[in-house]
């Protein structure tokens, strides 16, 4: 059994890791990893393949930054060849990344199966990117992989048969848990000059937030008065970079560099390895985000988290873990700060499935399923049946 393995951004490498460790353990699968490169910064990419012992991928196509429509446009055309000439069993796809749409338009395009890590996650906000490739990507899917009862519902309030639908938890965790041994050695918080417990994290990346100077300046208003009580480490993605240069009236607050962190303010630096950053985050005292898979992380992890956004697409990260959706207002996001500064920390509680498993759940239902359909013709609610590989 042939197994083409899509991996393109950051958030991605986080949830292939553990199904391409969990595939390799299987003789009868062959499992290809292509790298889109989609990546914003490939030199963070190497690091995180290598946190995570990912192996180099077999194929990268190289595409790099650009707009959505040149993303998507240019990973269809350098990977129709590469599943052409593998021809595929299945090709596996997660997260809700340009990468991961184009991949899953370019396989069902050749009549090859397509399995979504990850499906049925909505915000039900079609301003975001995301939604977007996430509705298509399901909706084109042939195994749809949820992480949470949520994902299950969206799909079947949009019509998707059941029998596509499979609840198997949370590969972001089983990273996680895999890598727990080797994150909790980090020396960051040292090298750092951080304390247990007496710190924020932030991290800020969706145009909503960083593209729109007014908001922008308005979460760093917020920030700063944070940073009156606890300094916040703010490793800084590039697109968040380039906005905060605009705004010189706050370098008051804001330190660059590399070195200790101010006993006071905003430490920026540069983006930083998921080691280092996953003890950054279980250390803390808080953490403020527009990412999805950090309040995942944050969730099992016990650390409180504050959504600086309008919704979320992980609901069960508010009614089972710590997350709390504050949006943008300055007066809202200080006023939910003092609230968790007074609280003890939640004990953590996983909601369900998330128990670092989701990977060996998610490569026995390929291997069942796979096997199943590949005895028969693919009906027609799958497409027609897949071409002989060479």
């Amino acid at each position: 059994m042939k197994i083409v393995n899509i991996v393109g951004a950051r958030p991605n490498f986080m949830k292939i890791a553990p199904l391409m460790k969990e595939m390799r353990k299987h003789a009868g699968i062959d499992a290809v990893l292509v790298h889109t490169g989609q990546h914003y910064d490939v030199s963070m990419a190497g690091q995180f393949f290598e946190d995570l012992q990912i192996p180099l991928p077999h194929v990268s196509l190289e595409v790099g930054s650009g707009s959505h429509a040149y993303q998507t446009g240019e990973v269809m055309k350098r990977l129709e060849p590469i599943l052409e000439r593998e021809r595929p069993d299945v090709v596996v796809v997660v997260g809700d990344v340009n990468s991961t749409l184009a991949a899953a338009l370019t396989a069902a395009k050749l009549q090859i199966r397509v399995a979504h890590i990850e499906a049925g996650l909505r915000s039900f906000d079609r301003s975001m990117p995301e939604e977007i490739n996430r509705l298509l990507t399901d909706a084109i899917s042939d195994y749809l992989f949820v992480t949470e009862e949520s994902g299950k519902r969206n799909l079947l309030a949009e019509g998707v048969s059941e029998d596509k639908i499979f609840f198997v938890g949370n590969v972001m965790i089983d990273s996680l848990e895999t890598s727990r041994r080797l994150w909790a050695r980090s020396t960051i918080l040292e090298h750092l000059g951080l304390k247990k417990g007496q710190y924020g994290v932030v991290t800020l990346h969706r145009p909503s937030n960083v593209d729109d100077l007014p908001i922008l300046k308005g979460l760093i208003r917020a920030l700063a008065d944070v940073a009156r009580q606890h300094p916040i480490v703010f490793p800084v993605h590039p697109r968040t970079r380039t906005s905060l240069e605009t705004i010189p009236e706050f370098r008051s607050v804001m330190y660059f560099g590399d070195g200790p962190t101010p006993s006071r303010g905003i430490h920026c630096m540069d983006p930083i390895g998921y080691l280092d950053f996953m003890s950054l985050v279980a250390n803390a005292r808080l953490v403020l985000t527009d990412s999805g898979g950090i309040q995942e992380e944050t969730t099992v992890l016990g650390i409180p988290c504050l959504t600086l956004r309008e919704n979320t697409e992980r609901p069960v990260t508010v009614t089972h873990g710590t997350n709390r959706i504050v949006g943008s207002s300055p007066a809202r996001i200080t006023a939910e700060v003092a609230q968790v500064l007074k609280a003890p920390l939640p004990a953590p509680i996983p909601p369900p499935l998330w128990d670092g498993q989701a990977s060996q759940r998610i490569v026995a239902v390929l291997l069942e399923h796979i096997r199943d359909r590949n005895r028969s013709p693919r009906s027609a609610t799958h497409g027609a049946p897949n071409l002989p590989r060479p």
